[in-house]
């Protein structure tokens, strides 16, 4: 019987000593760290996932969004810090905006497992951490983020709950440019594309080598001239005359009759001679008795064209009343002539591209008050045609603050 019982007794013992025994207890500690973190772990990525999907306009509707009470939407303040709309209006958008997630609240006991897997697994998150006292508590960071009262309120946020903060800018919206369908041209390196003569062309950027026509650059006088060298040989009783930076070959001497009061005068634009009034026959009651002009100039030997008699179809003429001198000025109510503007005018408009007057040197845009203050760009990528063209800065944009249309057009 003595026996029996030592014998219960020594069995129980072991027992006892085996169930209680520190290596035992530490598996179990050990276990539900584990577990804890776990679910720690599930409910940041479950957050993040949502959050994600909100930023990217996608839907997330994972079992765990339901299991962790896990929600998401847009909210923005004013400069009140009061909440408003998320819209632009009358041009003036919110002061912040912001996409905010938030689960249910967590345990206090697995603040600290929450804040290590946010600190390991989402460094670069931003403002992501547990709302505590109307504070975010990021991991691995020393200061907290302060949440405004009005998202406190409006999202009804508690002690516990894991925030995801990210801060965002409302998208205006996409204005589509219609272009019409045409040859793409594409330009080589050091050359800028530019819509002149009716058509899209590619000019160089160097103006001391690129004057446009058959003008070249003049290193003493740092002004395009006429080239000699392109200067054509004309038929009998012709003669070579620079006509809008080109060498045209025409007939000085007309052969046209005109009656009694008028005189025959070439029309540049046309090349023809034409009738018009005979000015020294004519008796002007003005105050100057005596119209001089200026006269673009060229080597010994160039026929120069006179700007008081050869203005261009884009052109009108003004006399000053004082100094008695006539000049050509643009007139931007002829712009839709085809000899002014050969192109259509629509296929002109829209942030990159802009429509501009081709000033032929310094002296002409003094003459124009209009541009009084303006810069006029005299450079390869706009033309000195005298005409108006289209300026395509390609993927730029033209700069409103330094172009004005009709007159001149300029890139950023």
């Amino acid at each position: 019987m003595n026996i029996f019982m030592m014998i219960l007794v020594a069995i129980f013992m072991v027992g006892f000593y085996m169930i209680s025994s520190p290596s035992q207890r530490v598996t179990e500690q050990e276990t539900e760290y584990a577990i804890n973190r776990s679910d720690m772990r599930a409910i940041a990525q479950c957050a993040s996932a949502k959050h994600n999907a909100q930023i990217n306009g996608t839907e997330f509707n994972d079992v765990c969004v339901a299991q962790h009470g896990i929600q998401s939407q847009f909210l923005c303040l004013n400069a009140g810090m009061r909440i408003t709309d998320c819209e632009i209006m009358r041009n003036s958008r919110p002061e912040y905006s912001y996409i905010i997630t938030a689960s249910a609240a967590i345990p206090y006991d697995s603040y600290n497992d929450m804040l290590e897997i946010l600190e390991e697994s989402f460094p670069d998150a931003g403002t992501f951490g547990i709302f505590l006292d109307g504070k975010i508590m990021v991991g691995g960071a020393s200061s907290a983020r302060v949440v405004p009262d009005a998202i406190i309120d409006e999202m009804g946020l508690q002690n516990g709950q894991l925030v995801y903060f990210t801060q965002y800018e409302i998208p205006d919206e996409e204005t589509v440019f219609s272009a019409p369908v045409q040859t793409d041209v594409i330009c080589p390196i050091g050359t800028i594309k530019t819509y002149r003569f009716g058509r899209w062309q590619c000019i160089g950027y160097n103006t001391k080598t690129d004057c446009g026509g058959d003008m070249i650059w003049d290193s003493e006088l740092m002004a395009c001239v006429a080239d000699e060298s392109k200067k054509p040989l004309c038929a009998e009783q012709q003669t070579a005359v620079l006509v809008d930076s080109v060498w045209e070959c025409v007939n000085p001497f007309p052969e046209k009759a005109c009656p009694a009061g008028m005189t025959a005068r070439l029309n540049y634009s046309t090349l023809e001679w034409e009738c018009v009034v005979d000015p020294n026959e004519t008796v002007a009651a003005k105050k100057c008795d005596t119209v001089s002009s200026g006269i673009i100039f060229g080597p010994v030997g160039t026929t120069a064209r006179v700007p008081s008699t050869s203005c261009t179809d884009c052109e009108r003429m003004i006399t000053n009343p004082d100094t008695c001198v006539s000049v050509c000025v643009p007139d931007p109510s002829k712009i839709n002539n085809p000899s002014c503007y050969p192109g259509n005018l629509d296929d002109c408009r829209g942030p990159s591209r802009g429509i501009y007057f081709g000033f032929p040197n310094t002296s002409y845009v003094n003459n124009v008050t209009e541009i009084s203050g303006y810069r006029v760009p005299f450079d390869a990528a706009h033309s000195q045609n005298r005409k108006f063209n289209c300026l395509d800065c390609g993927d730029g944009e033209i700069d409103n603050e330094k172009s004005l249309s009709p007159y001149t057009a300029i890139c950023k």
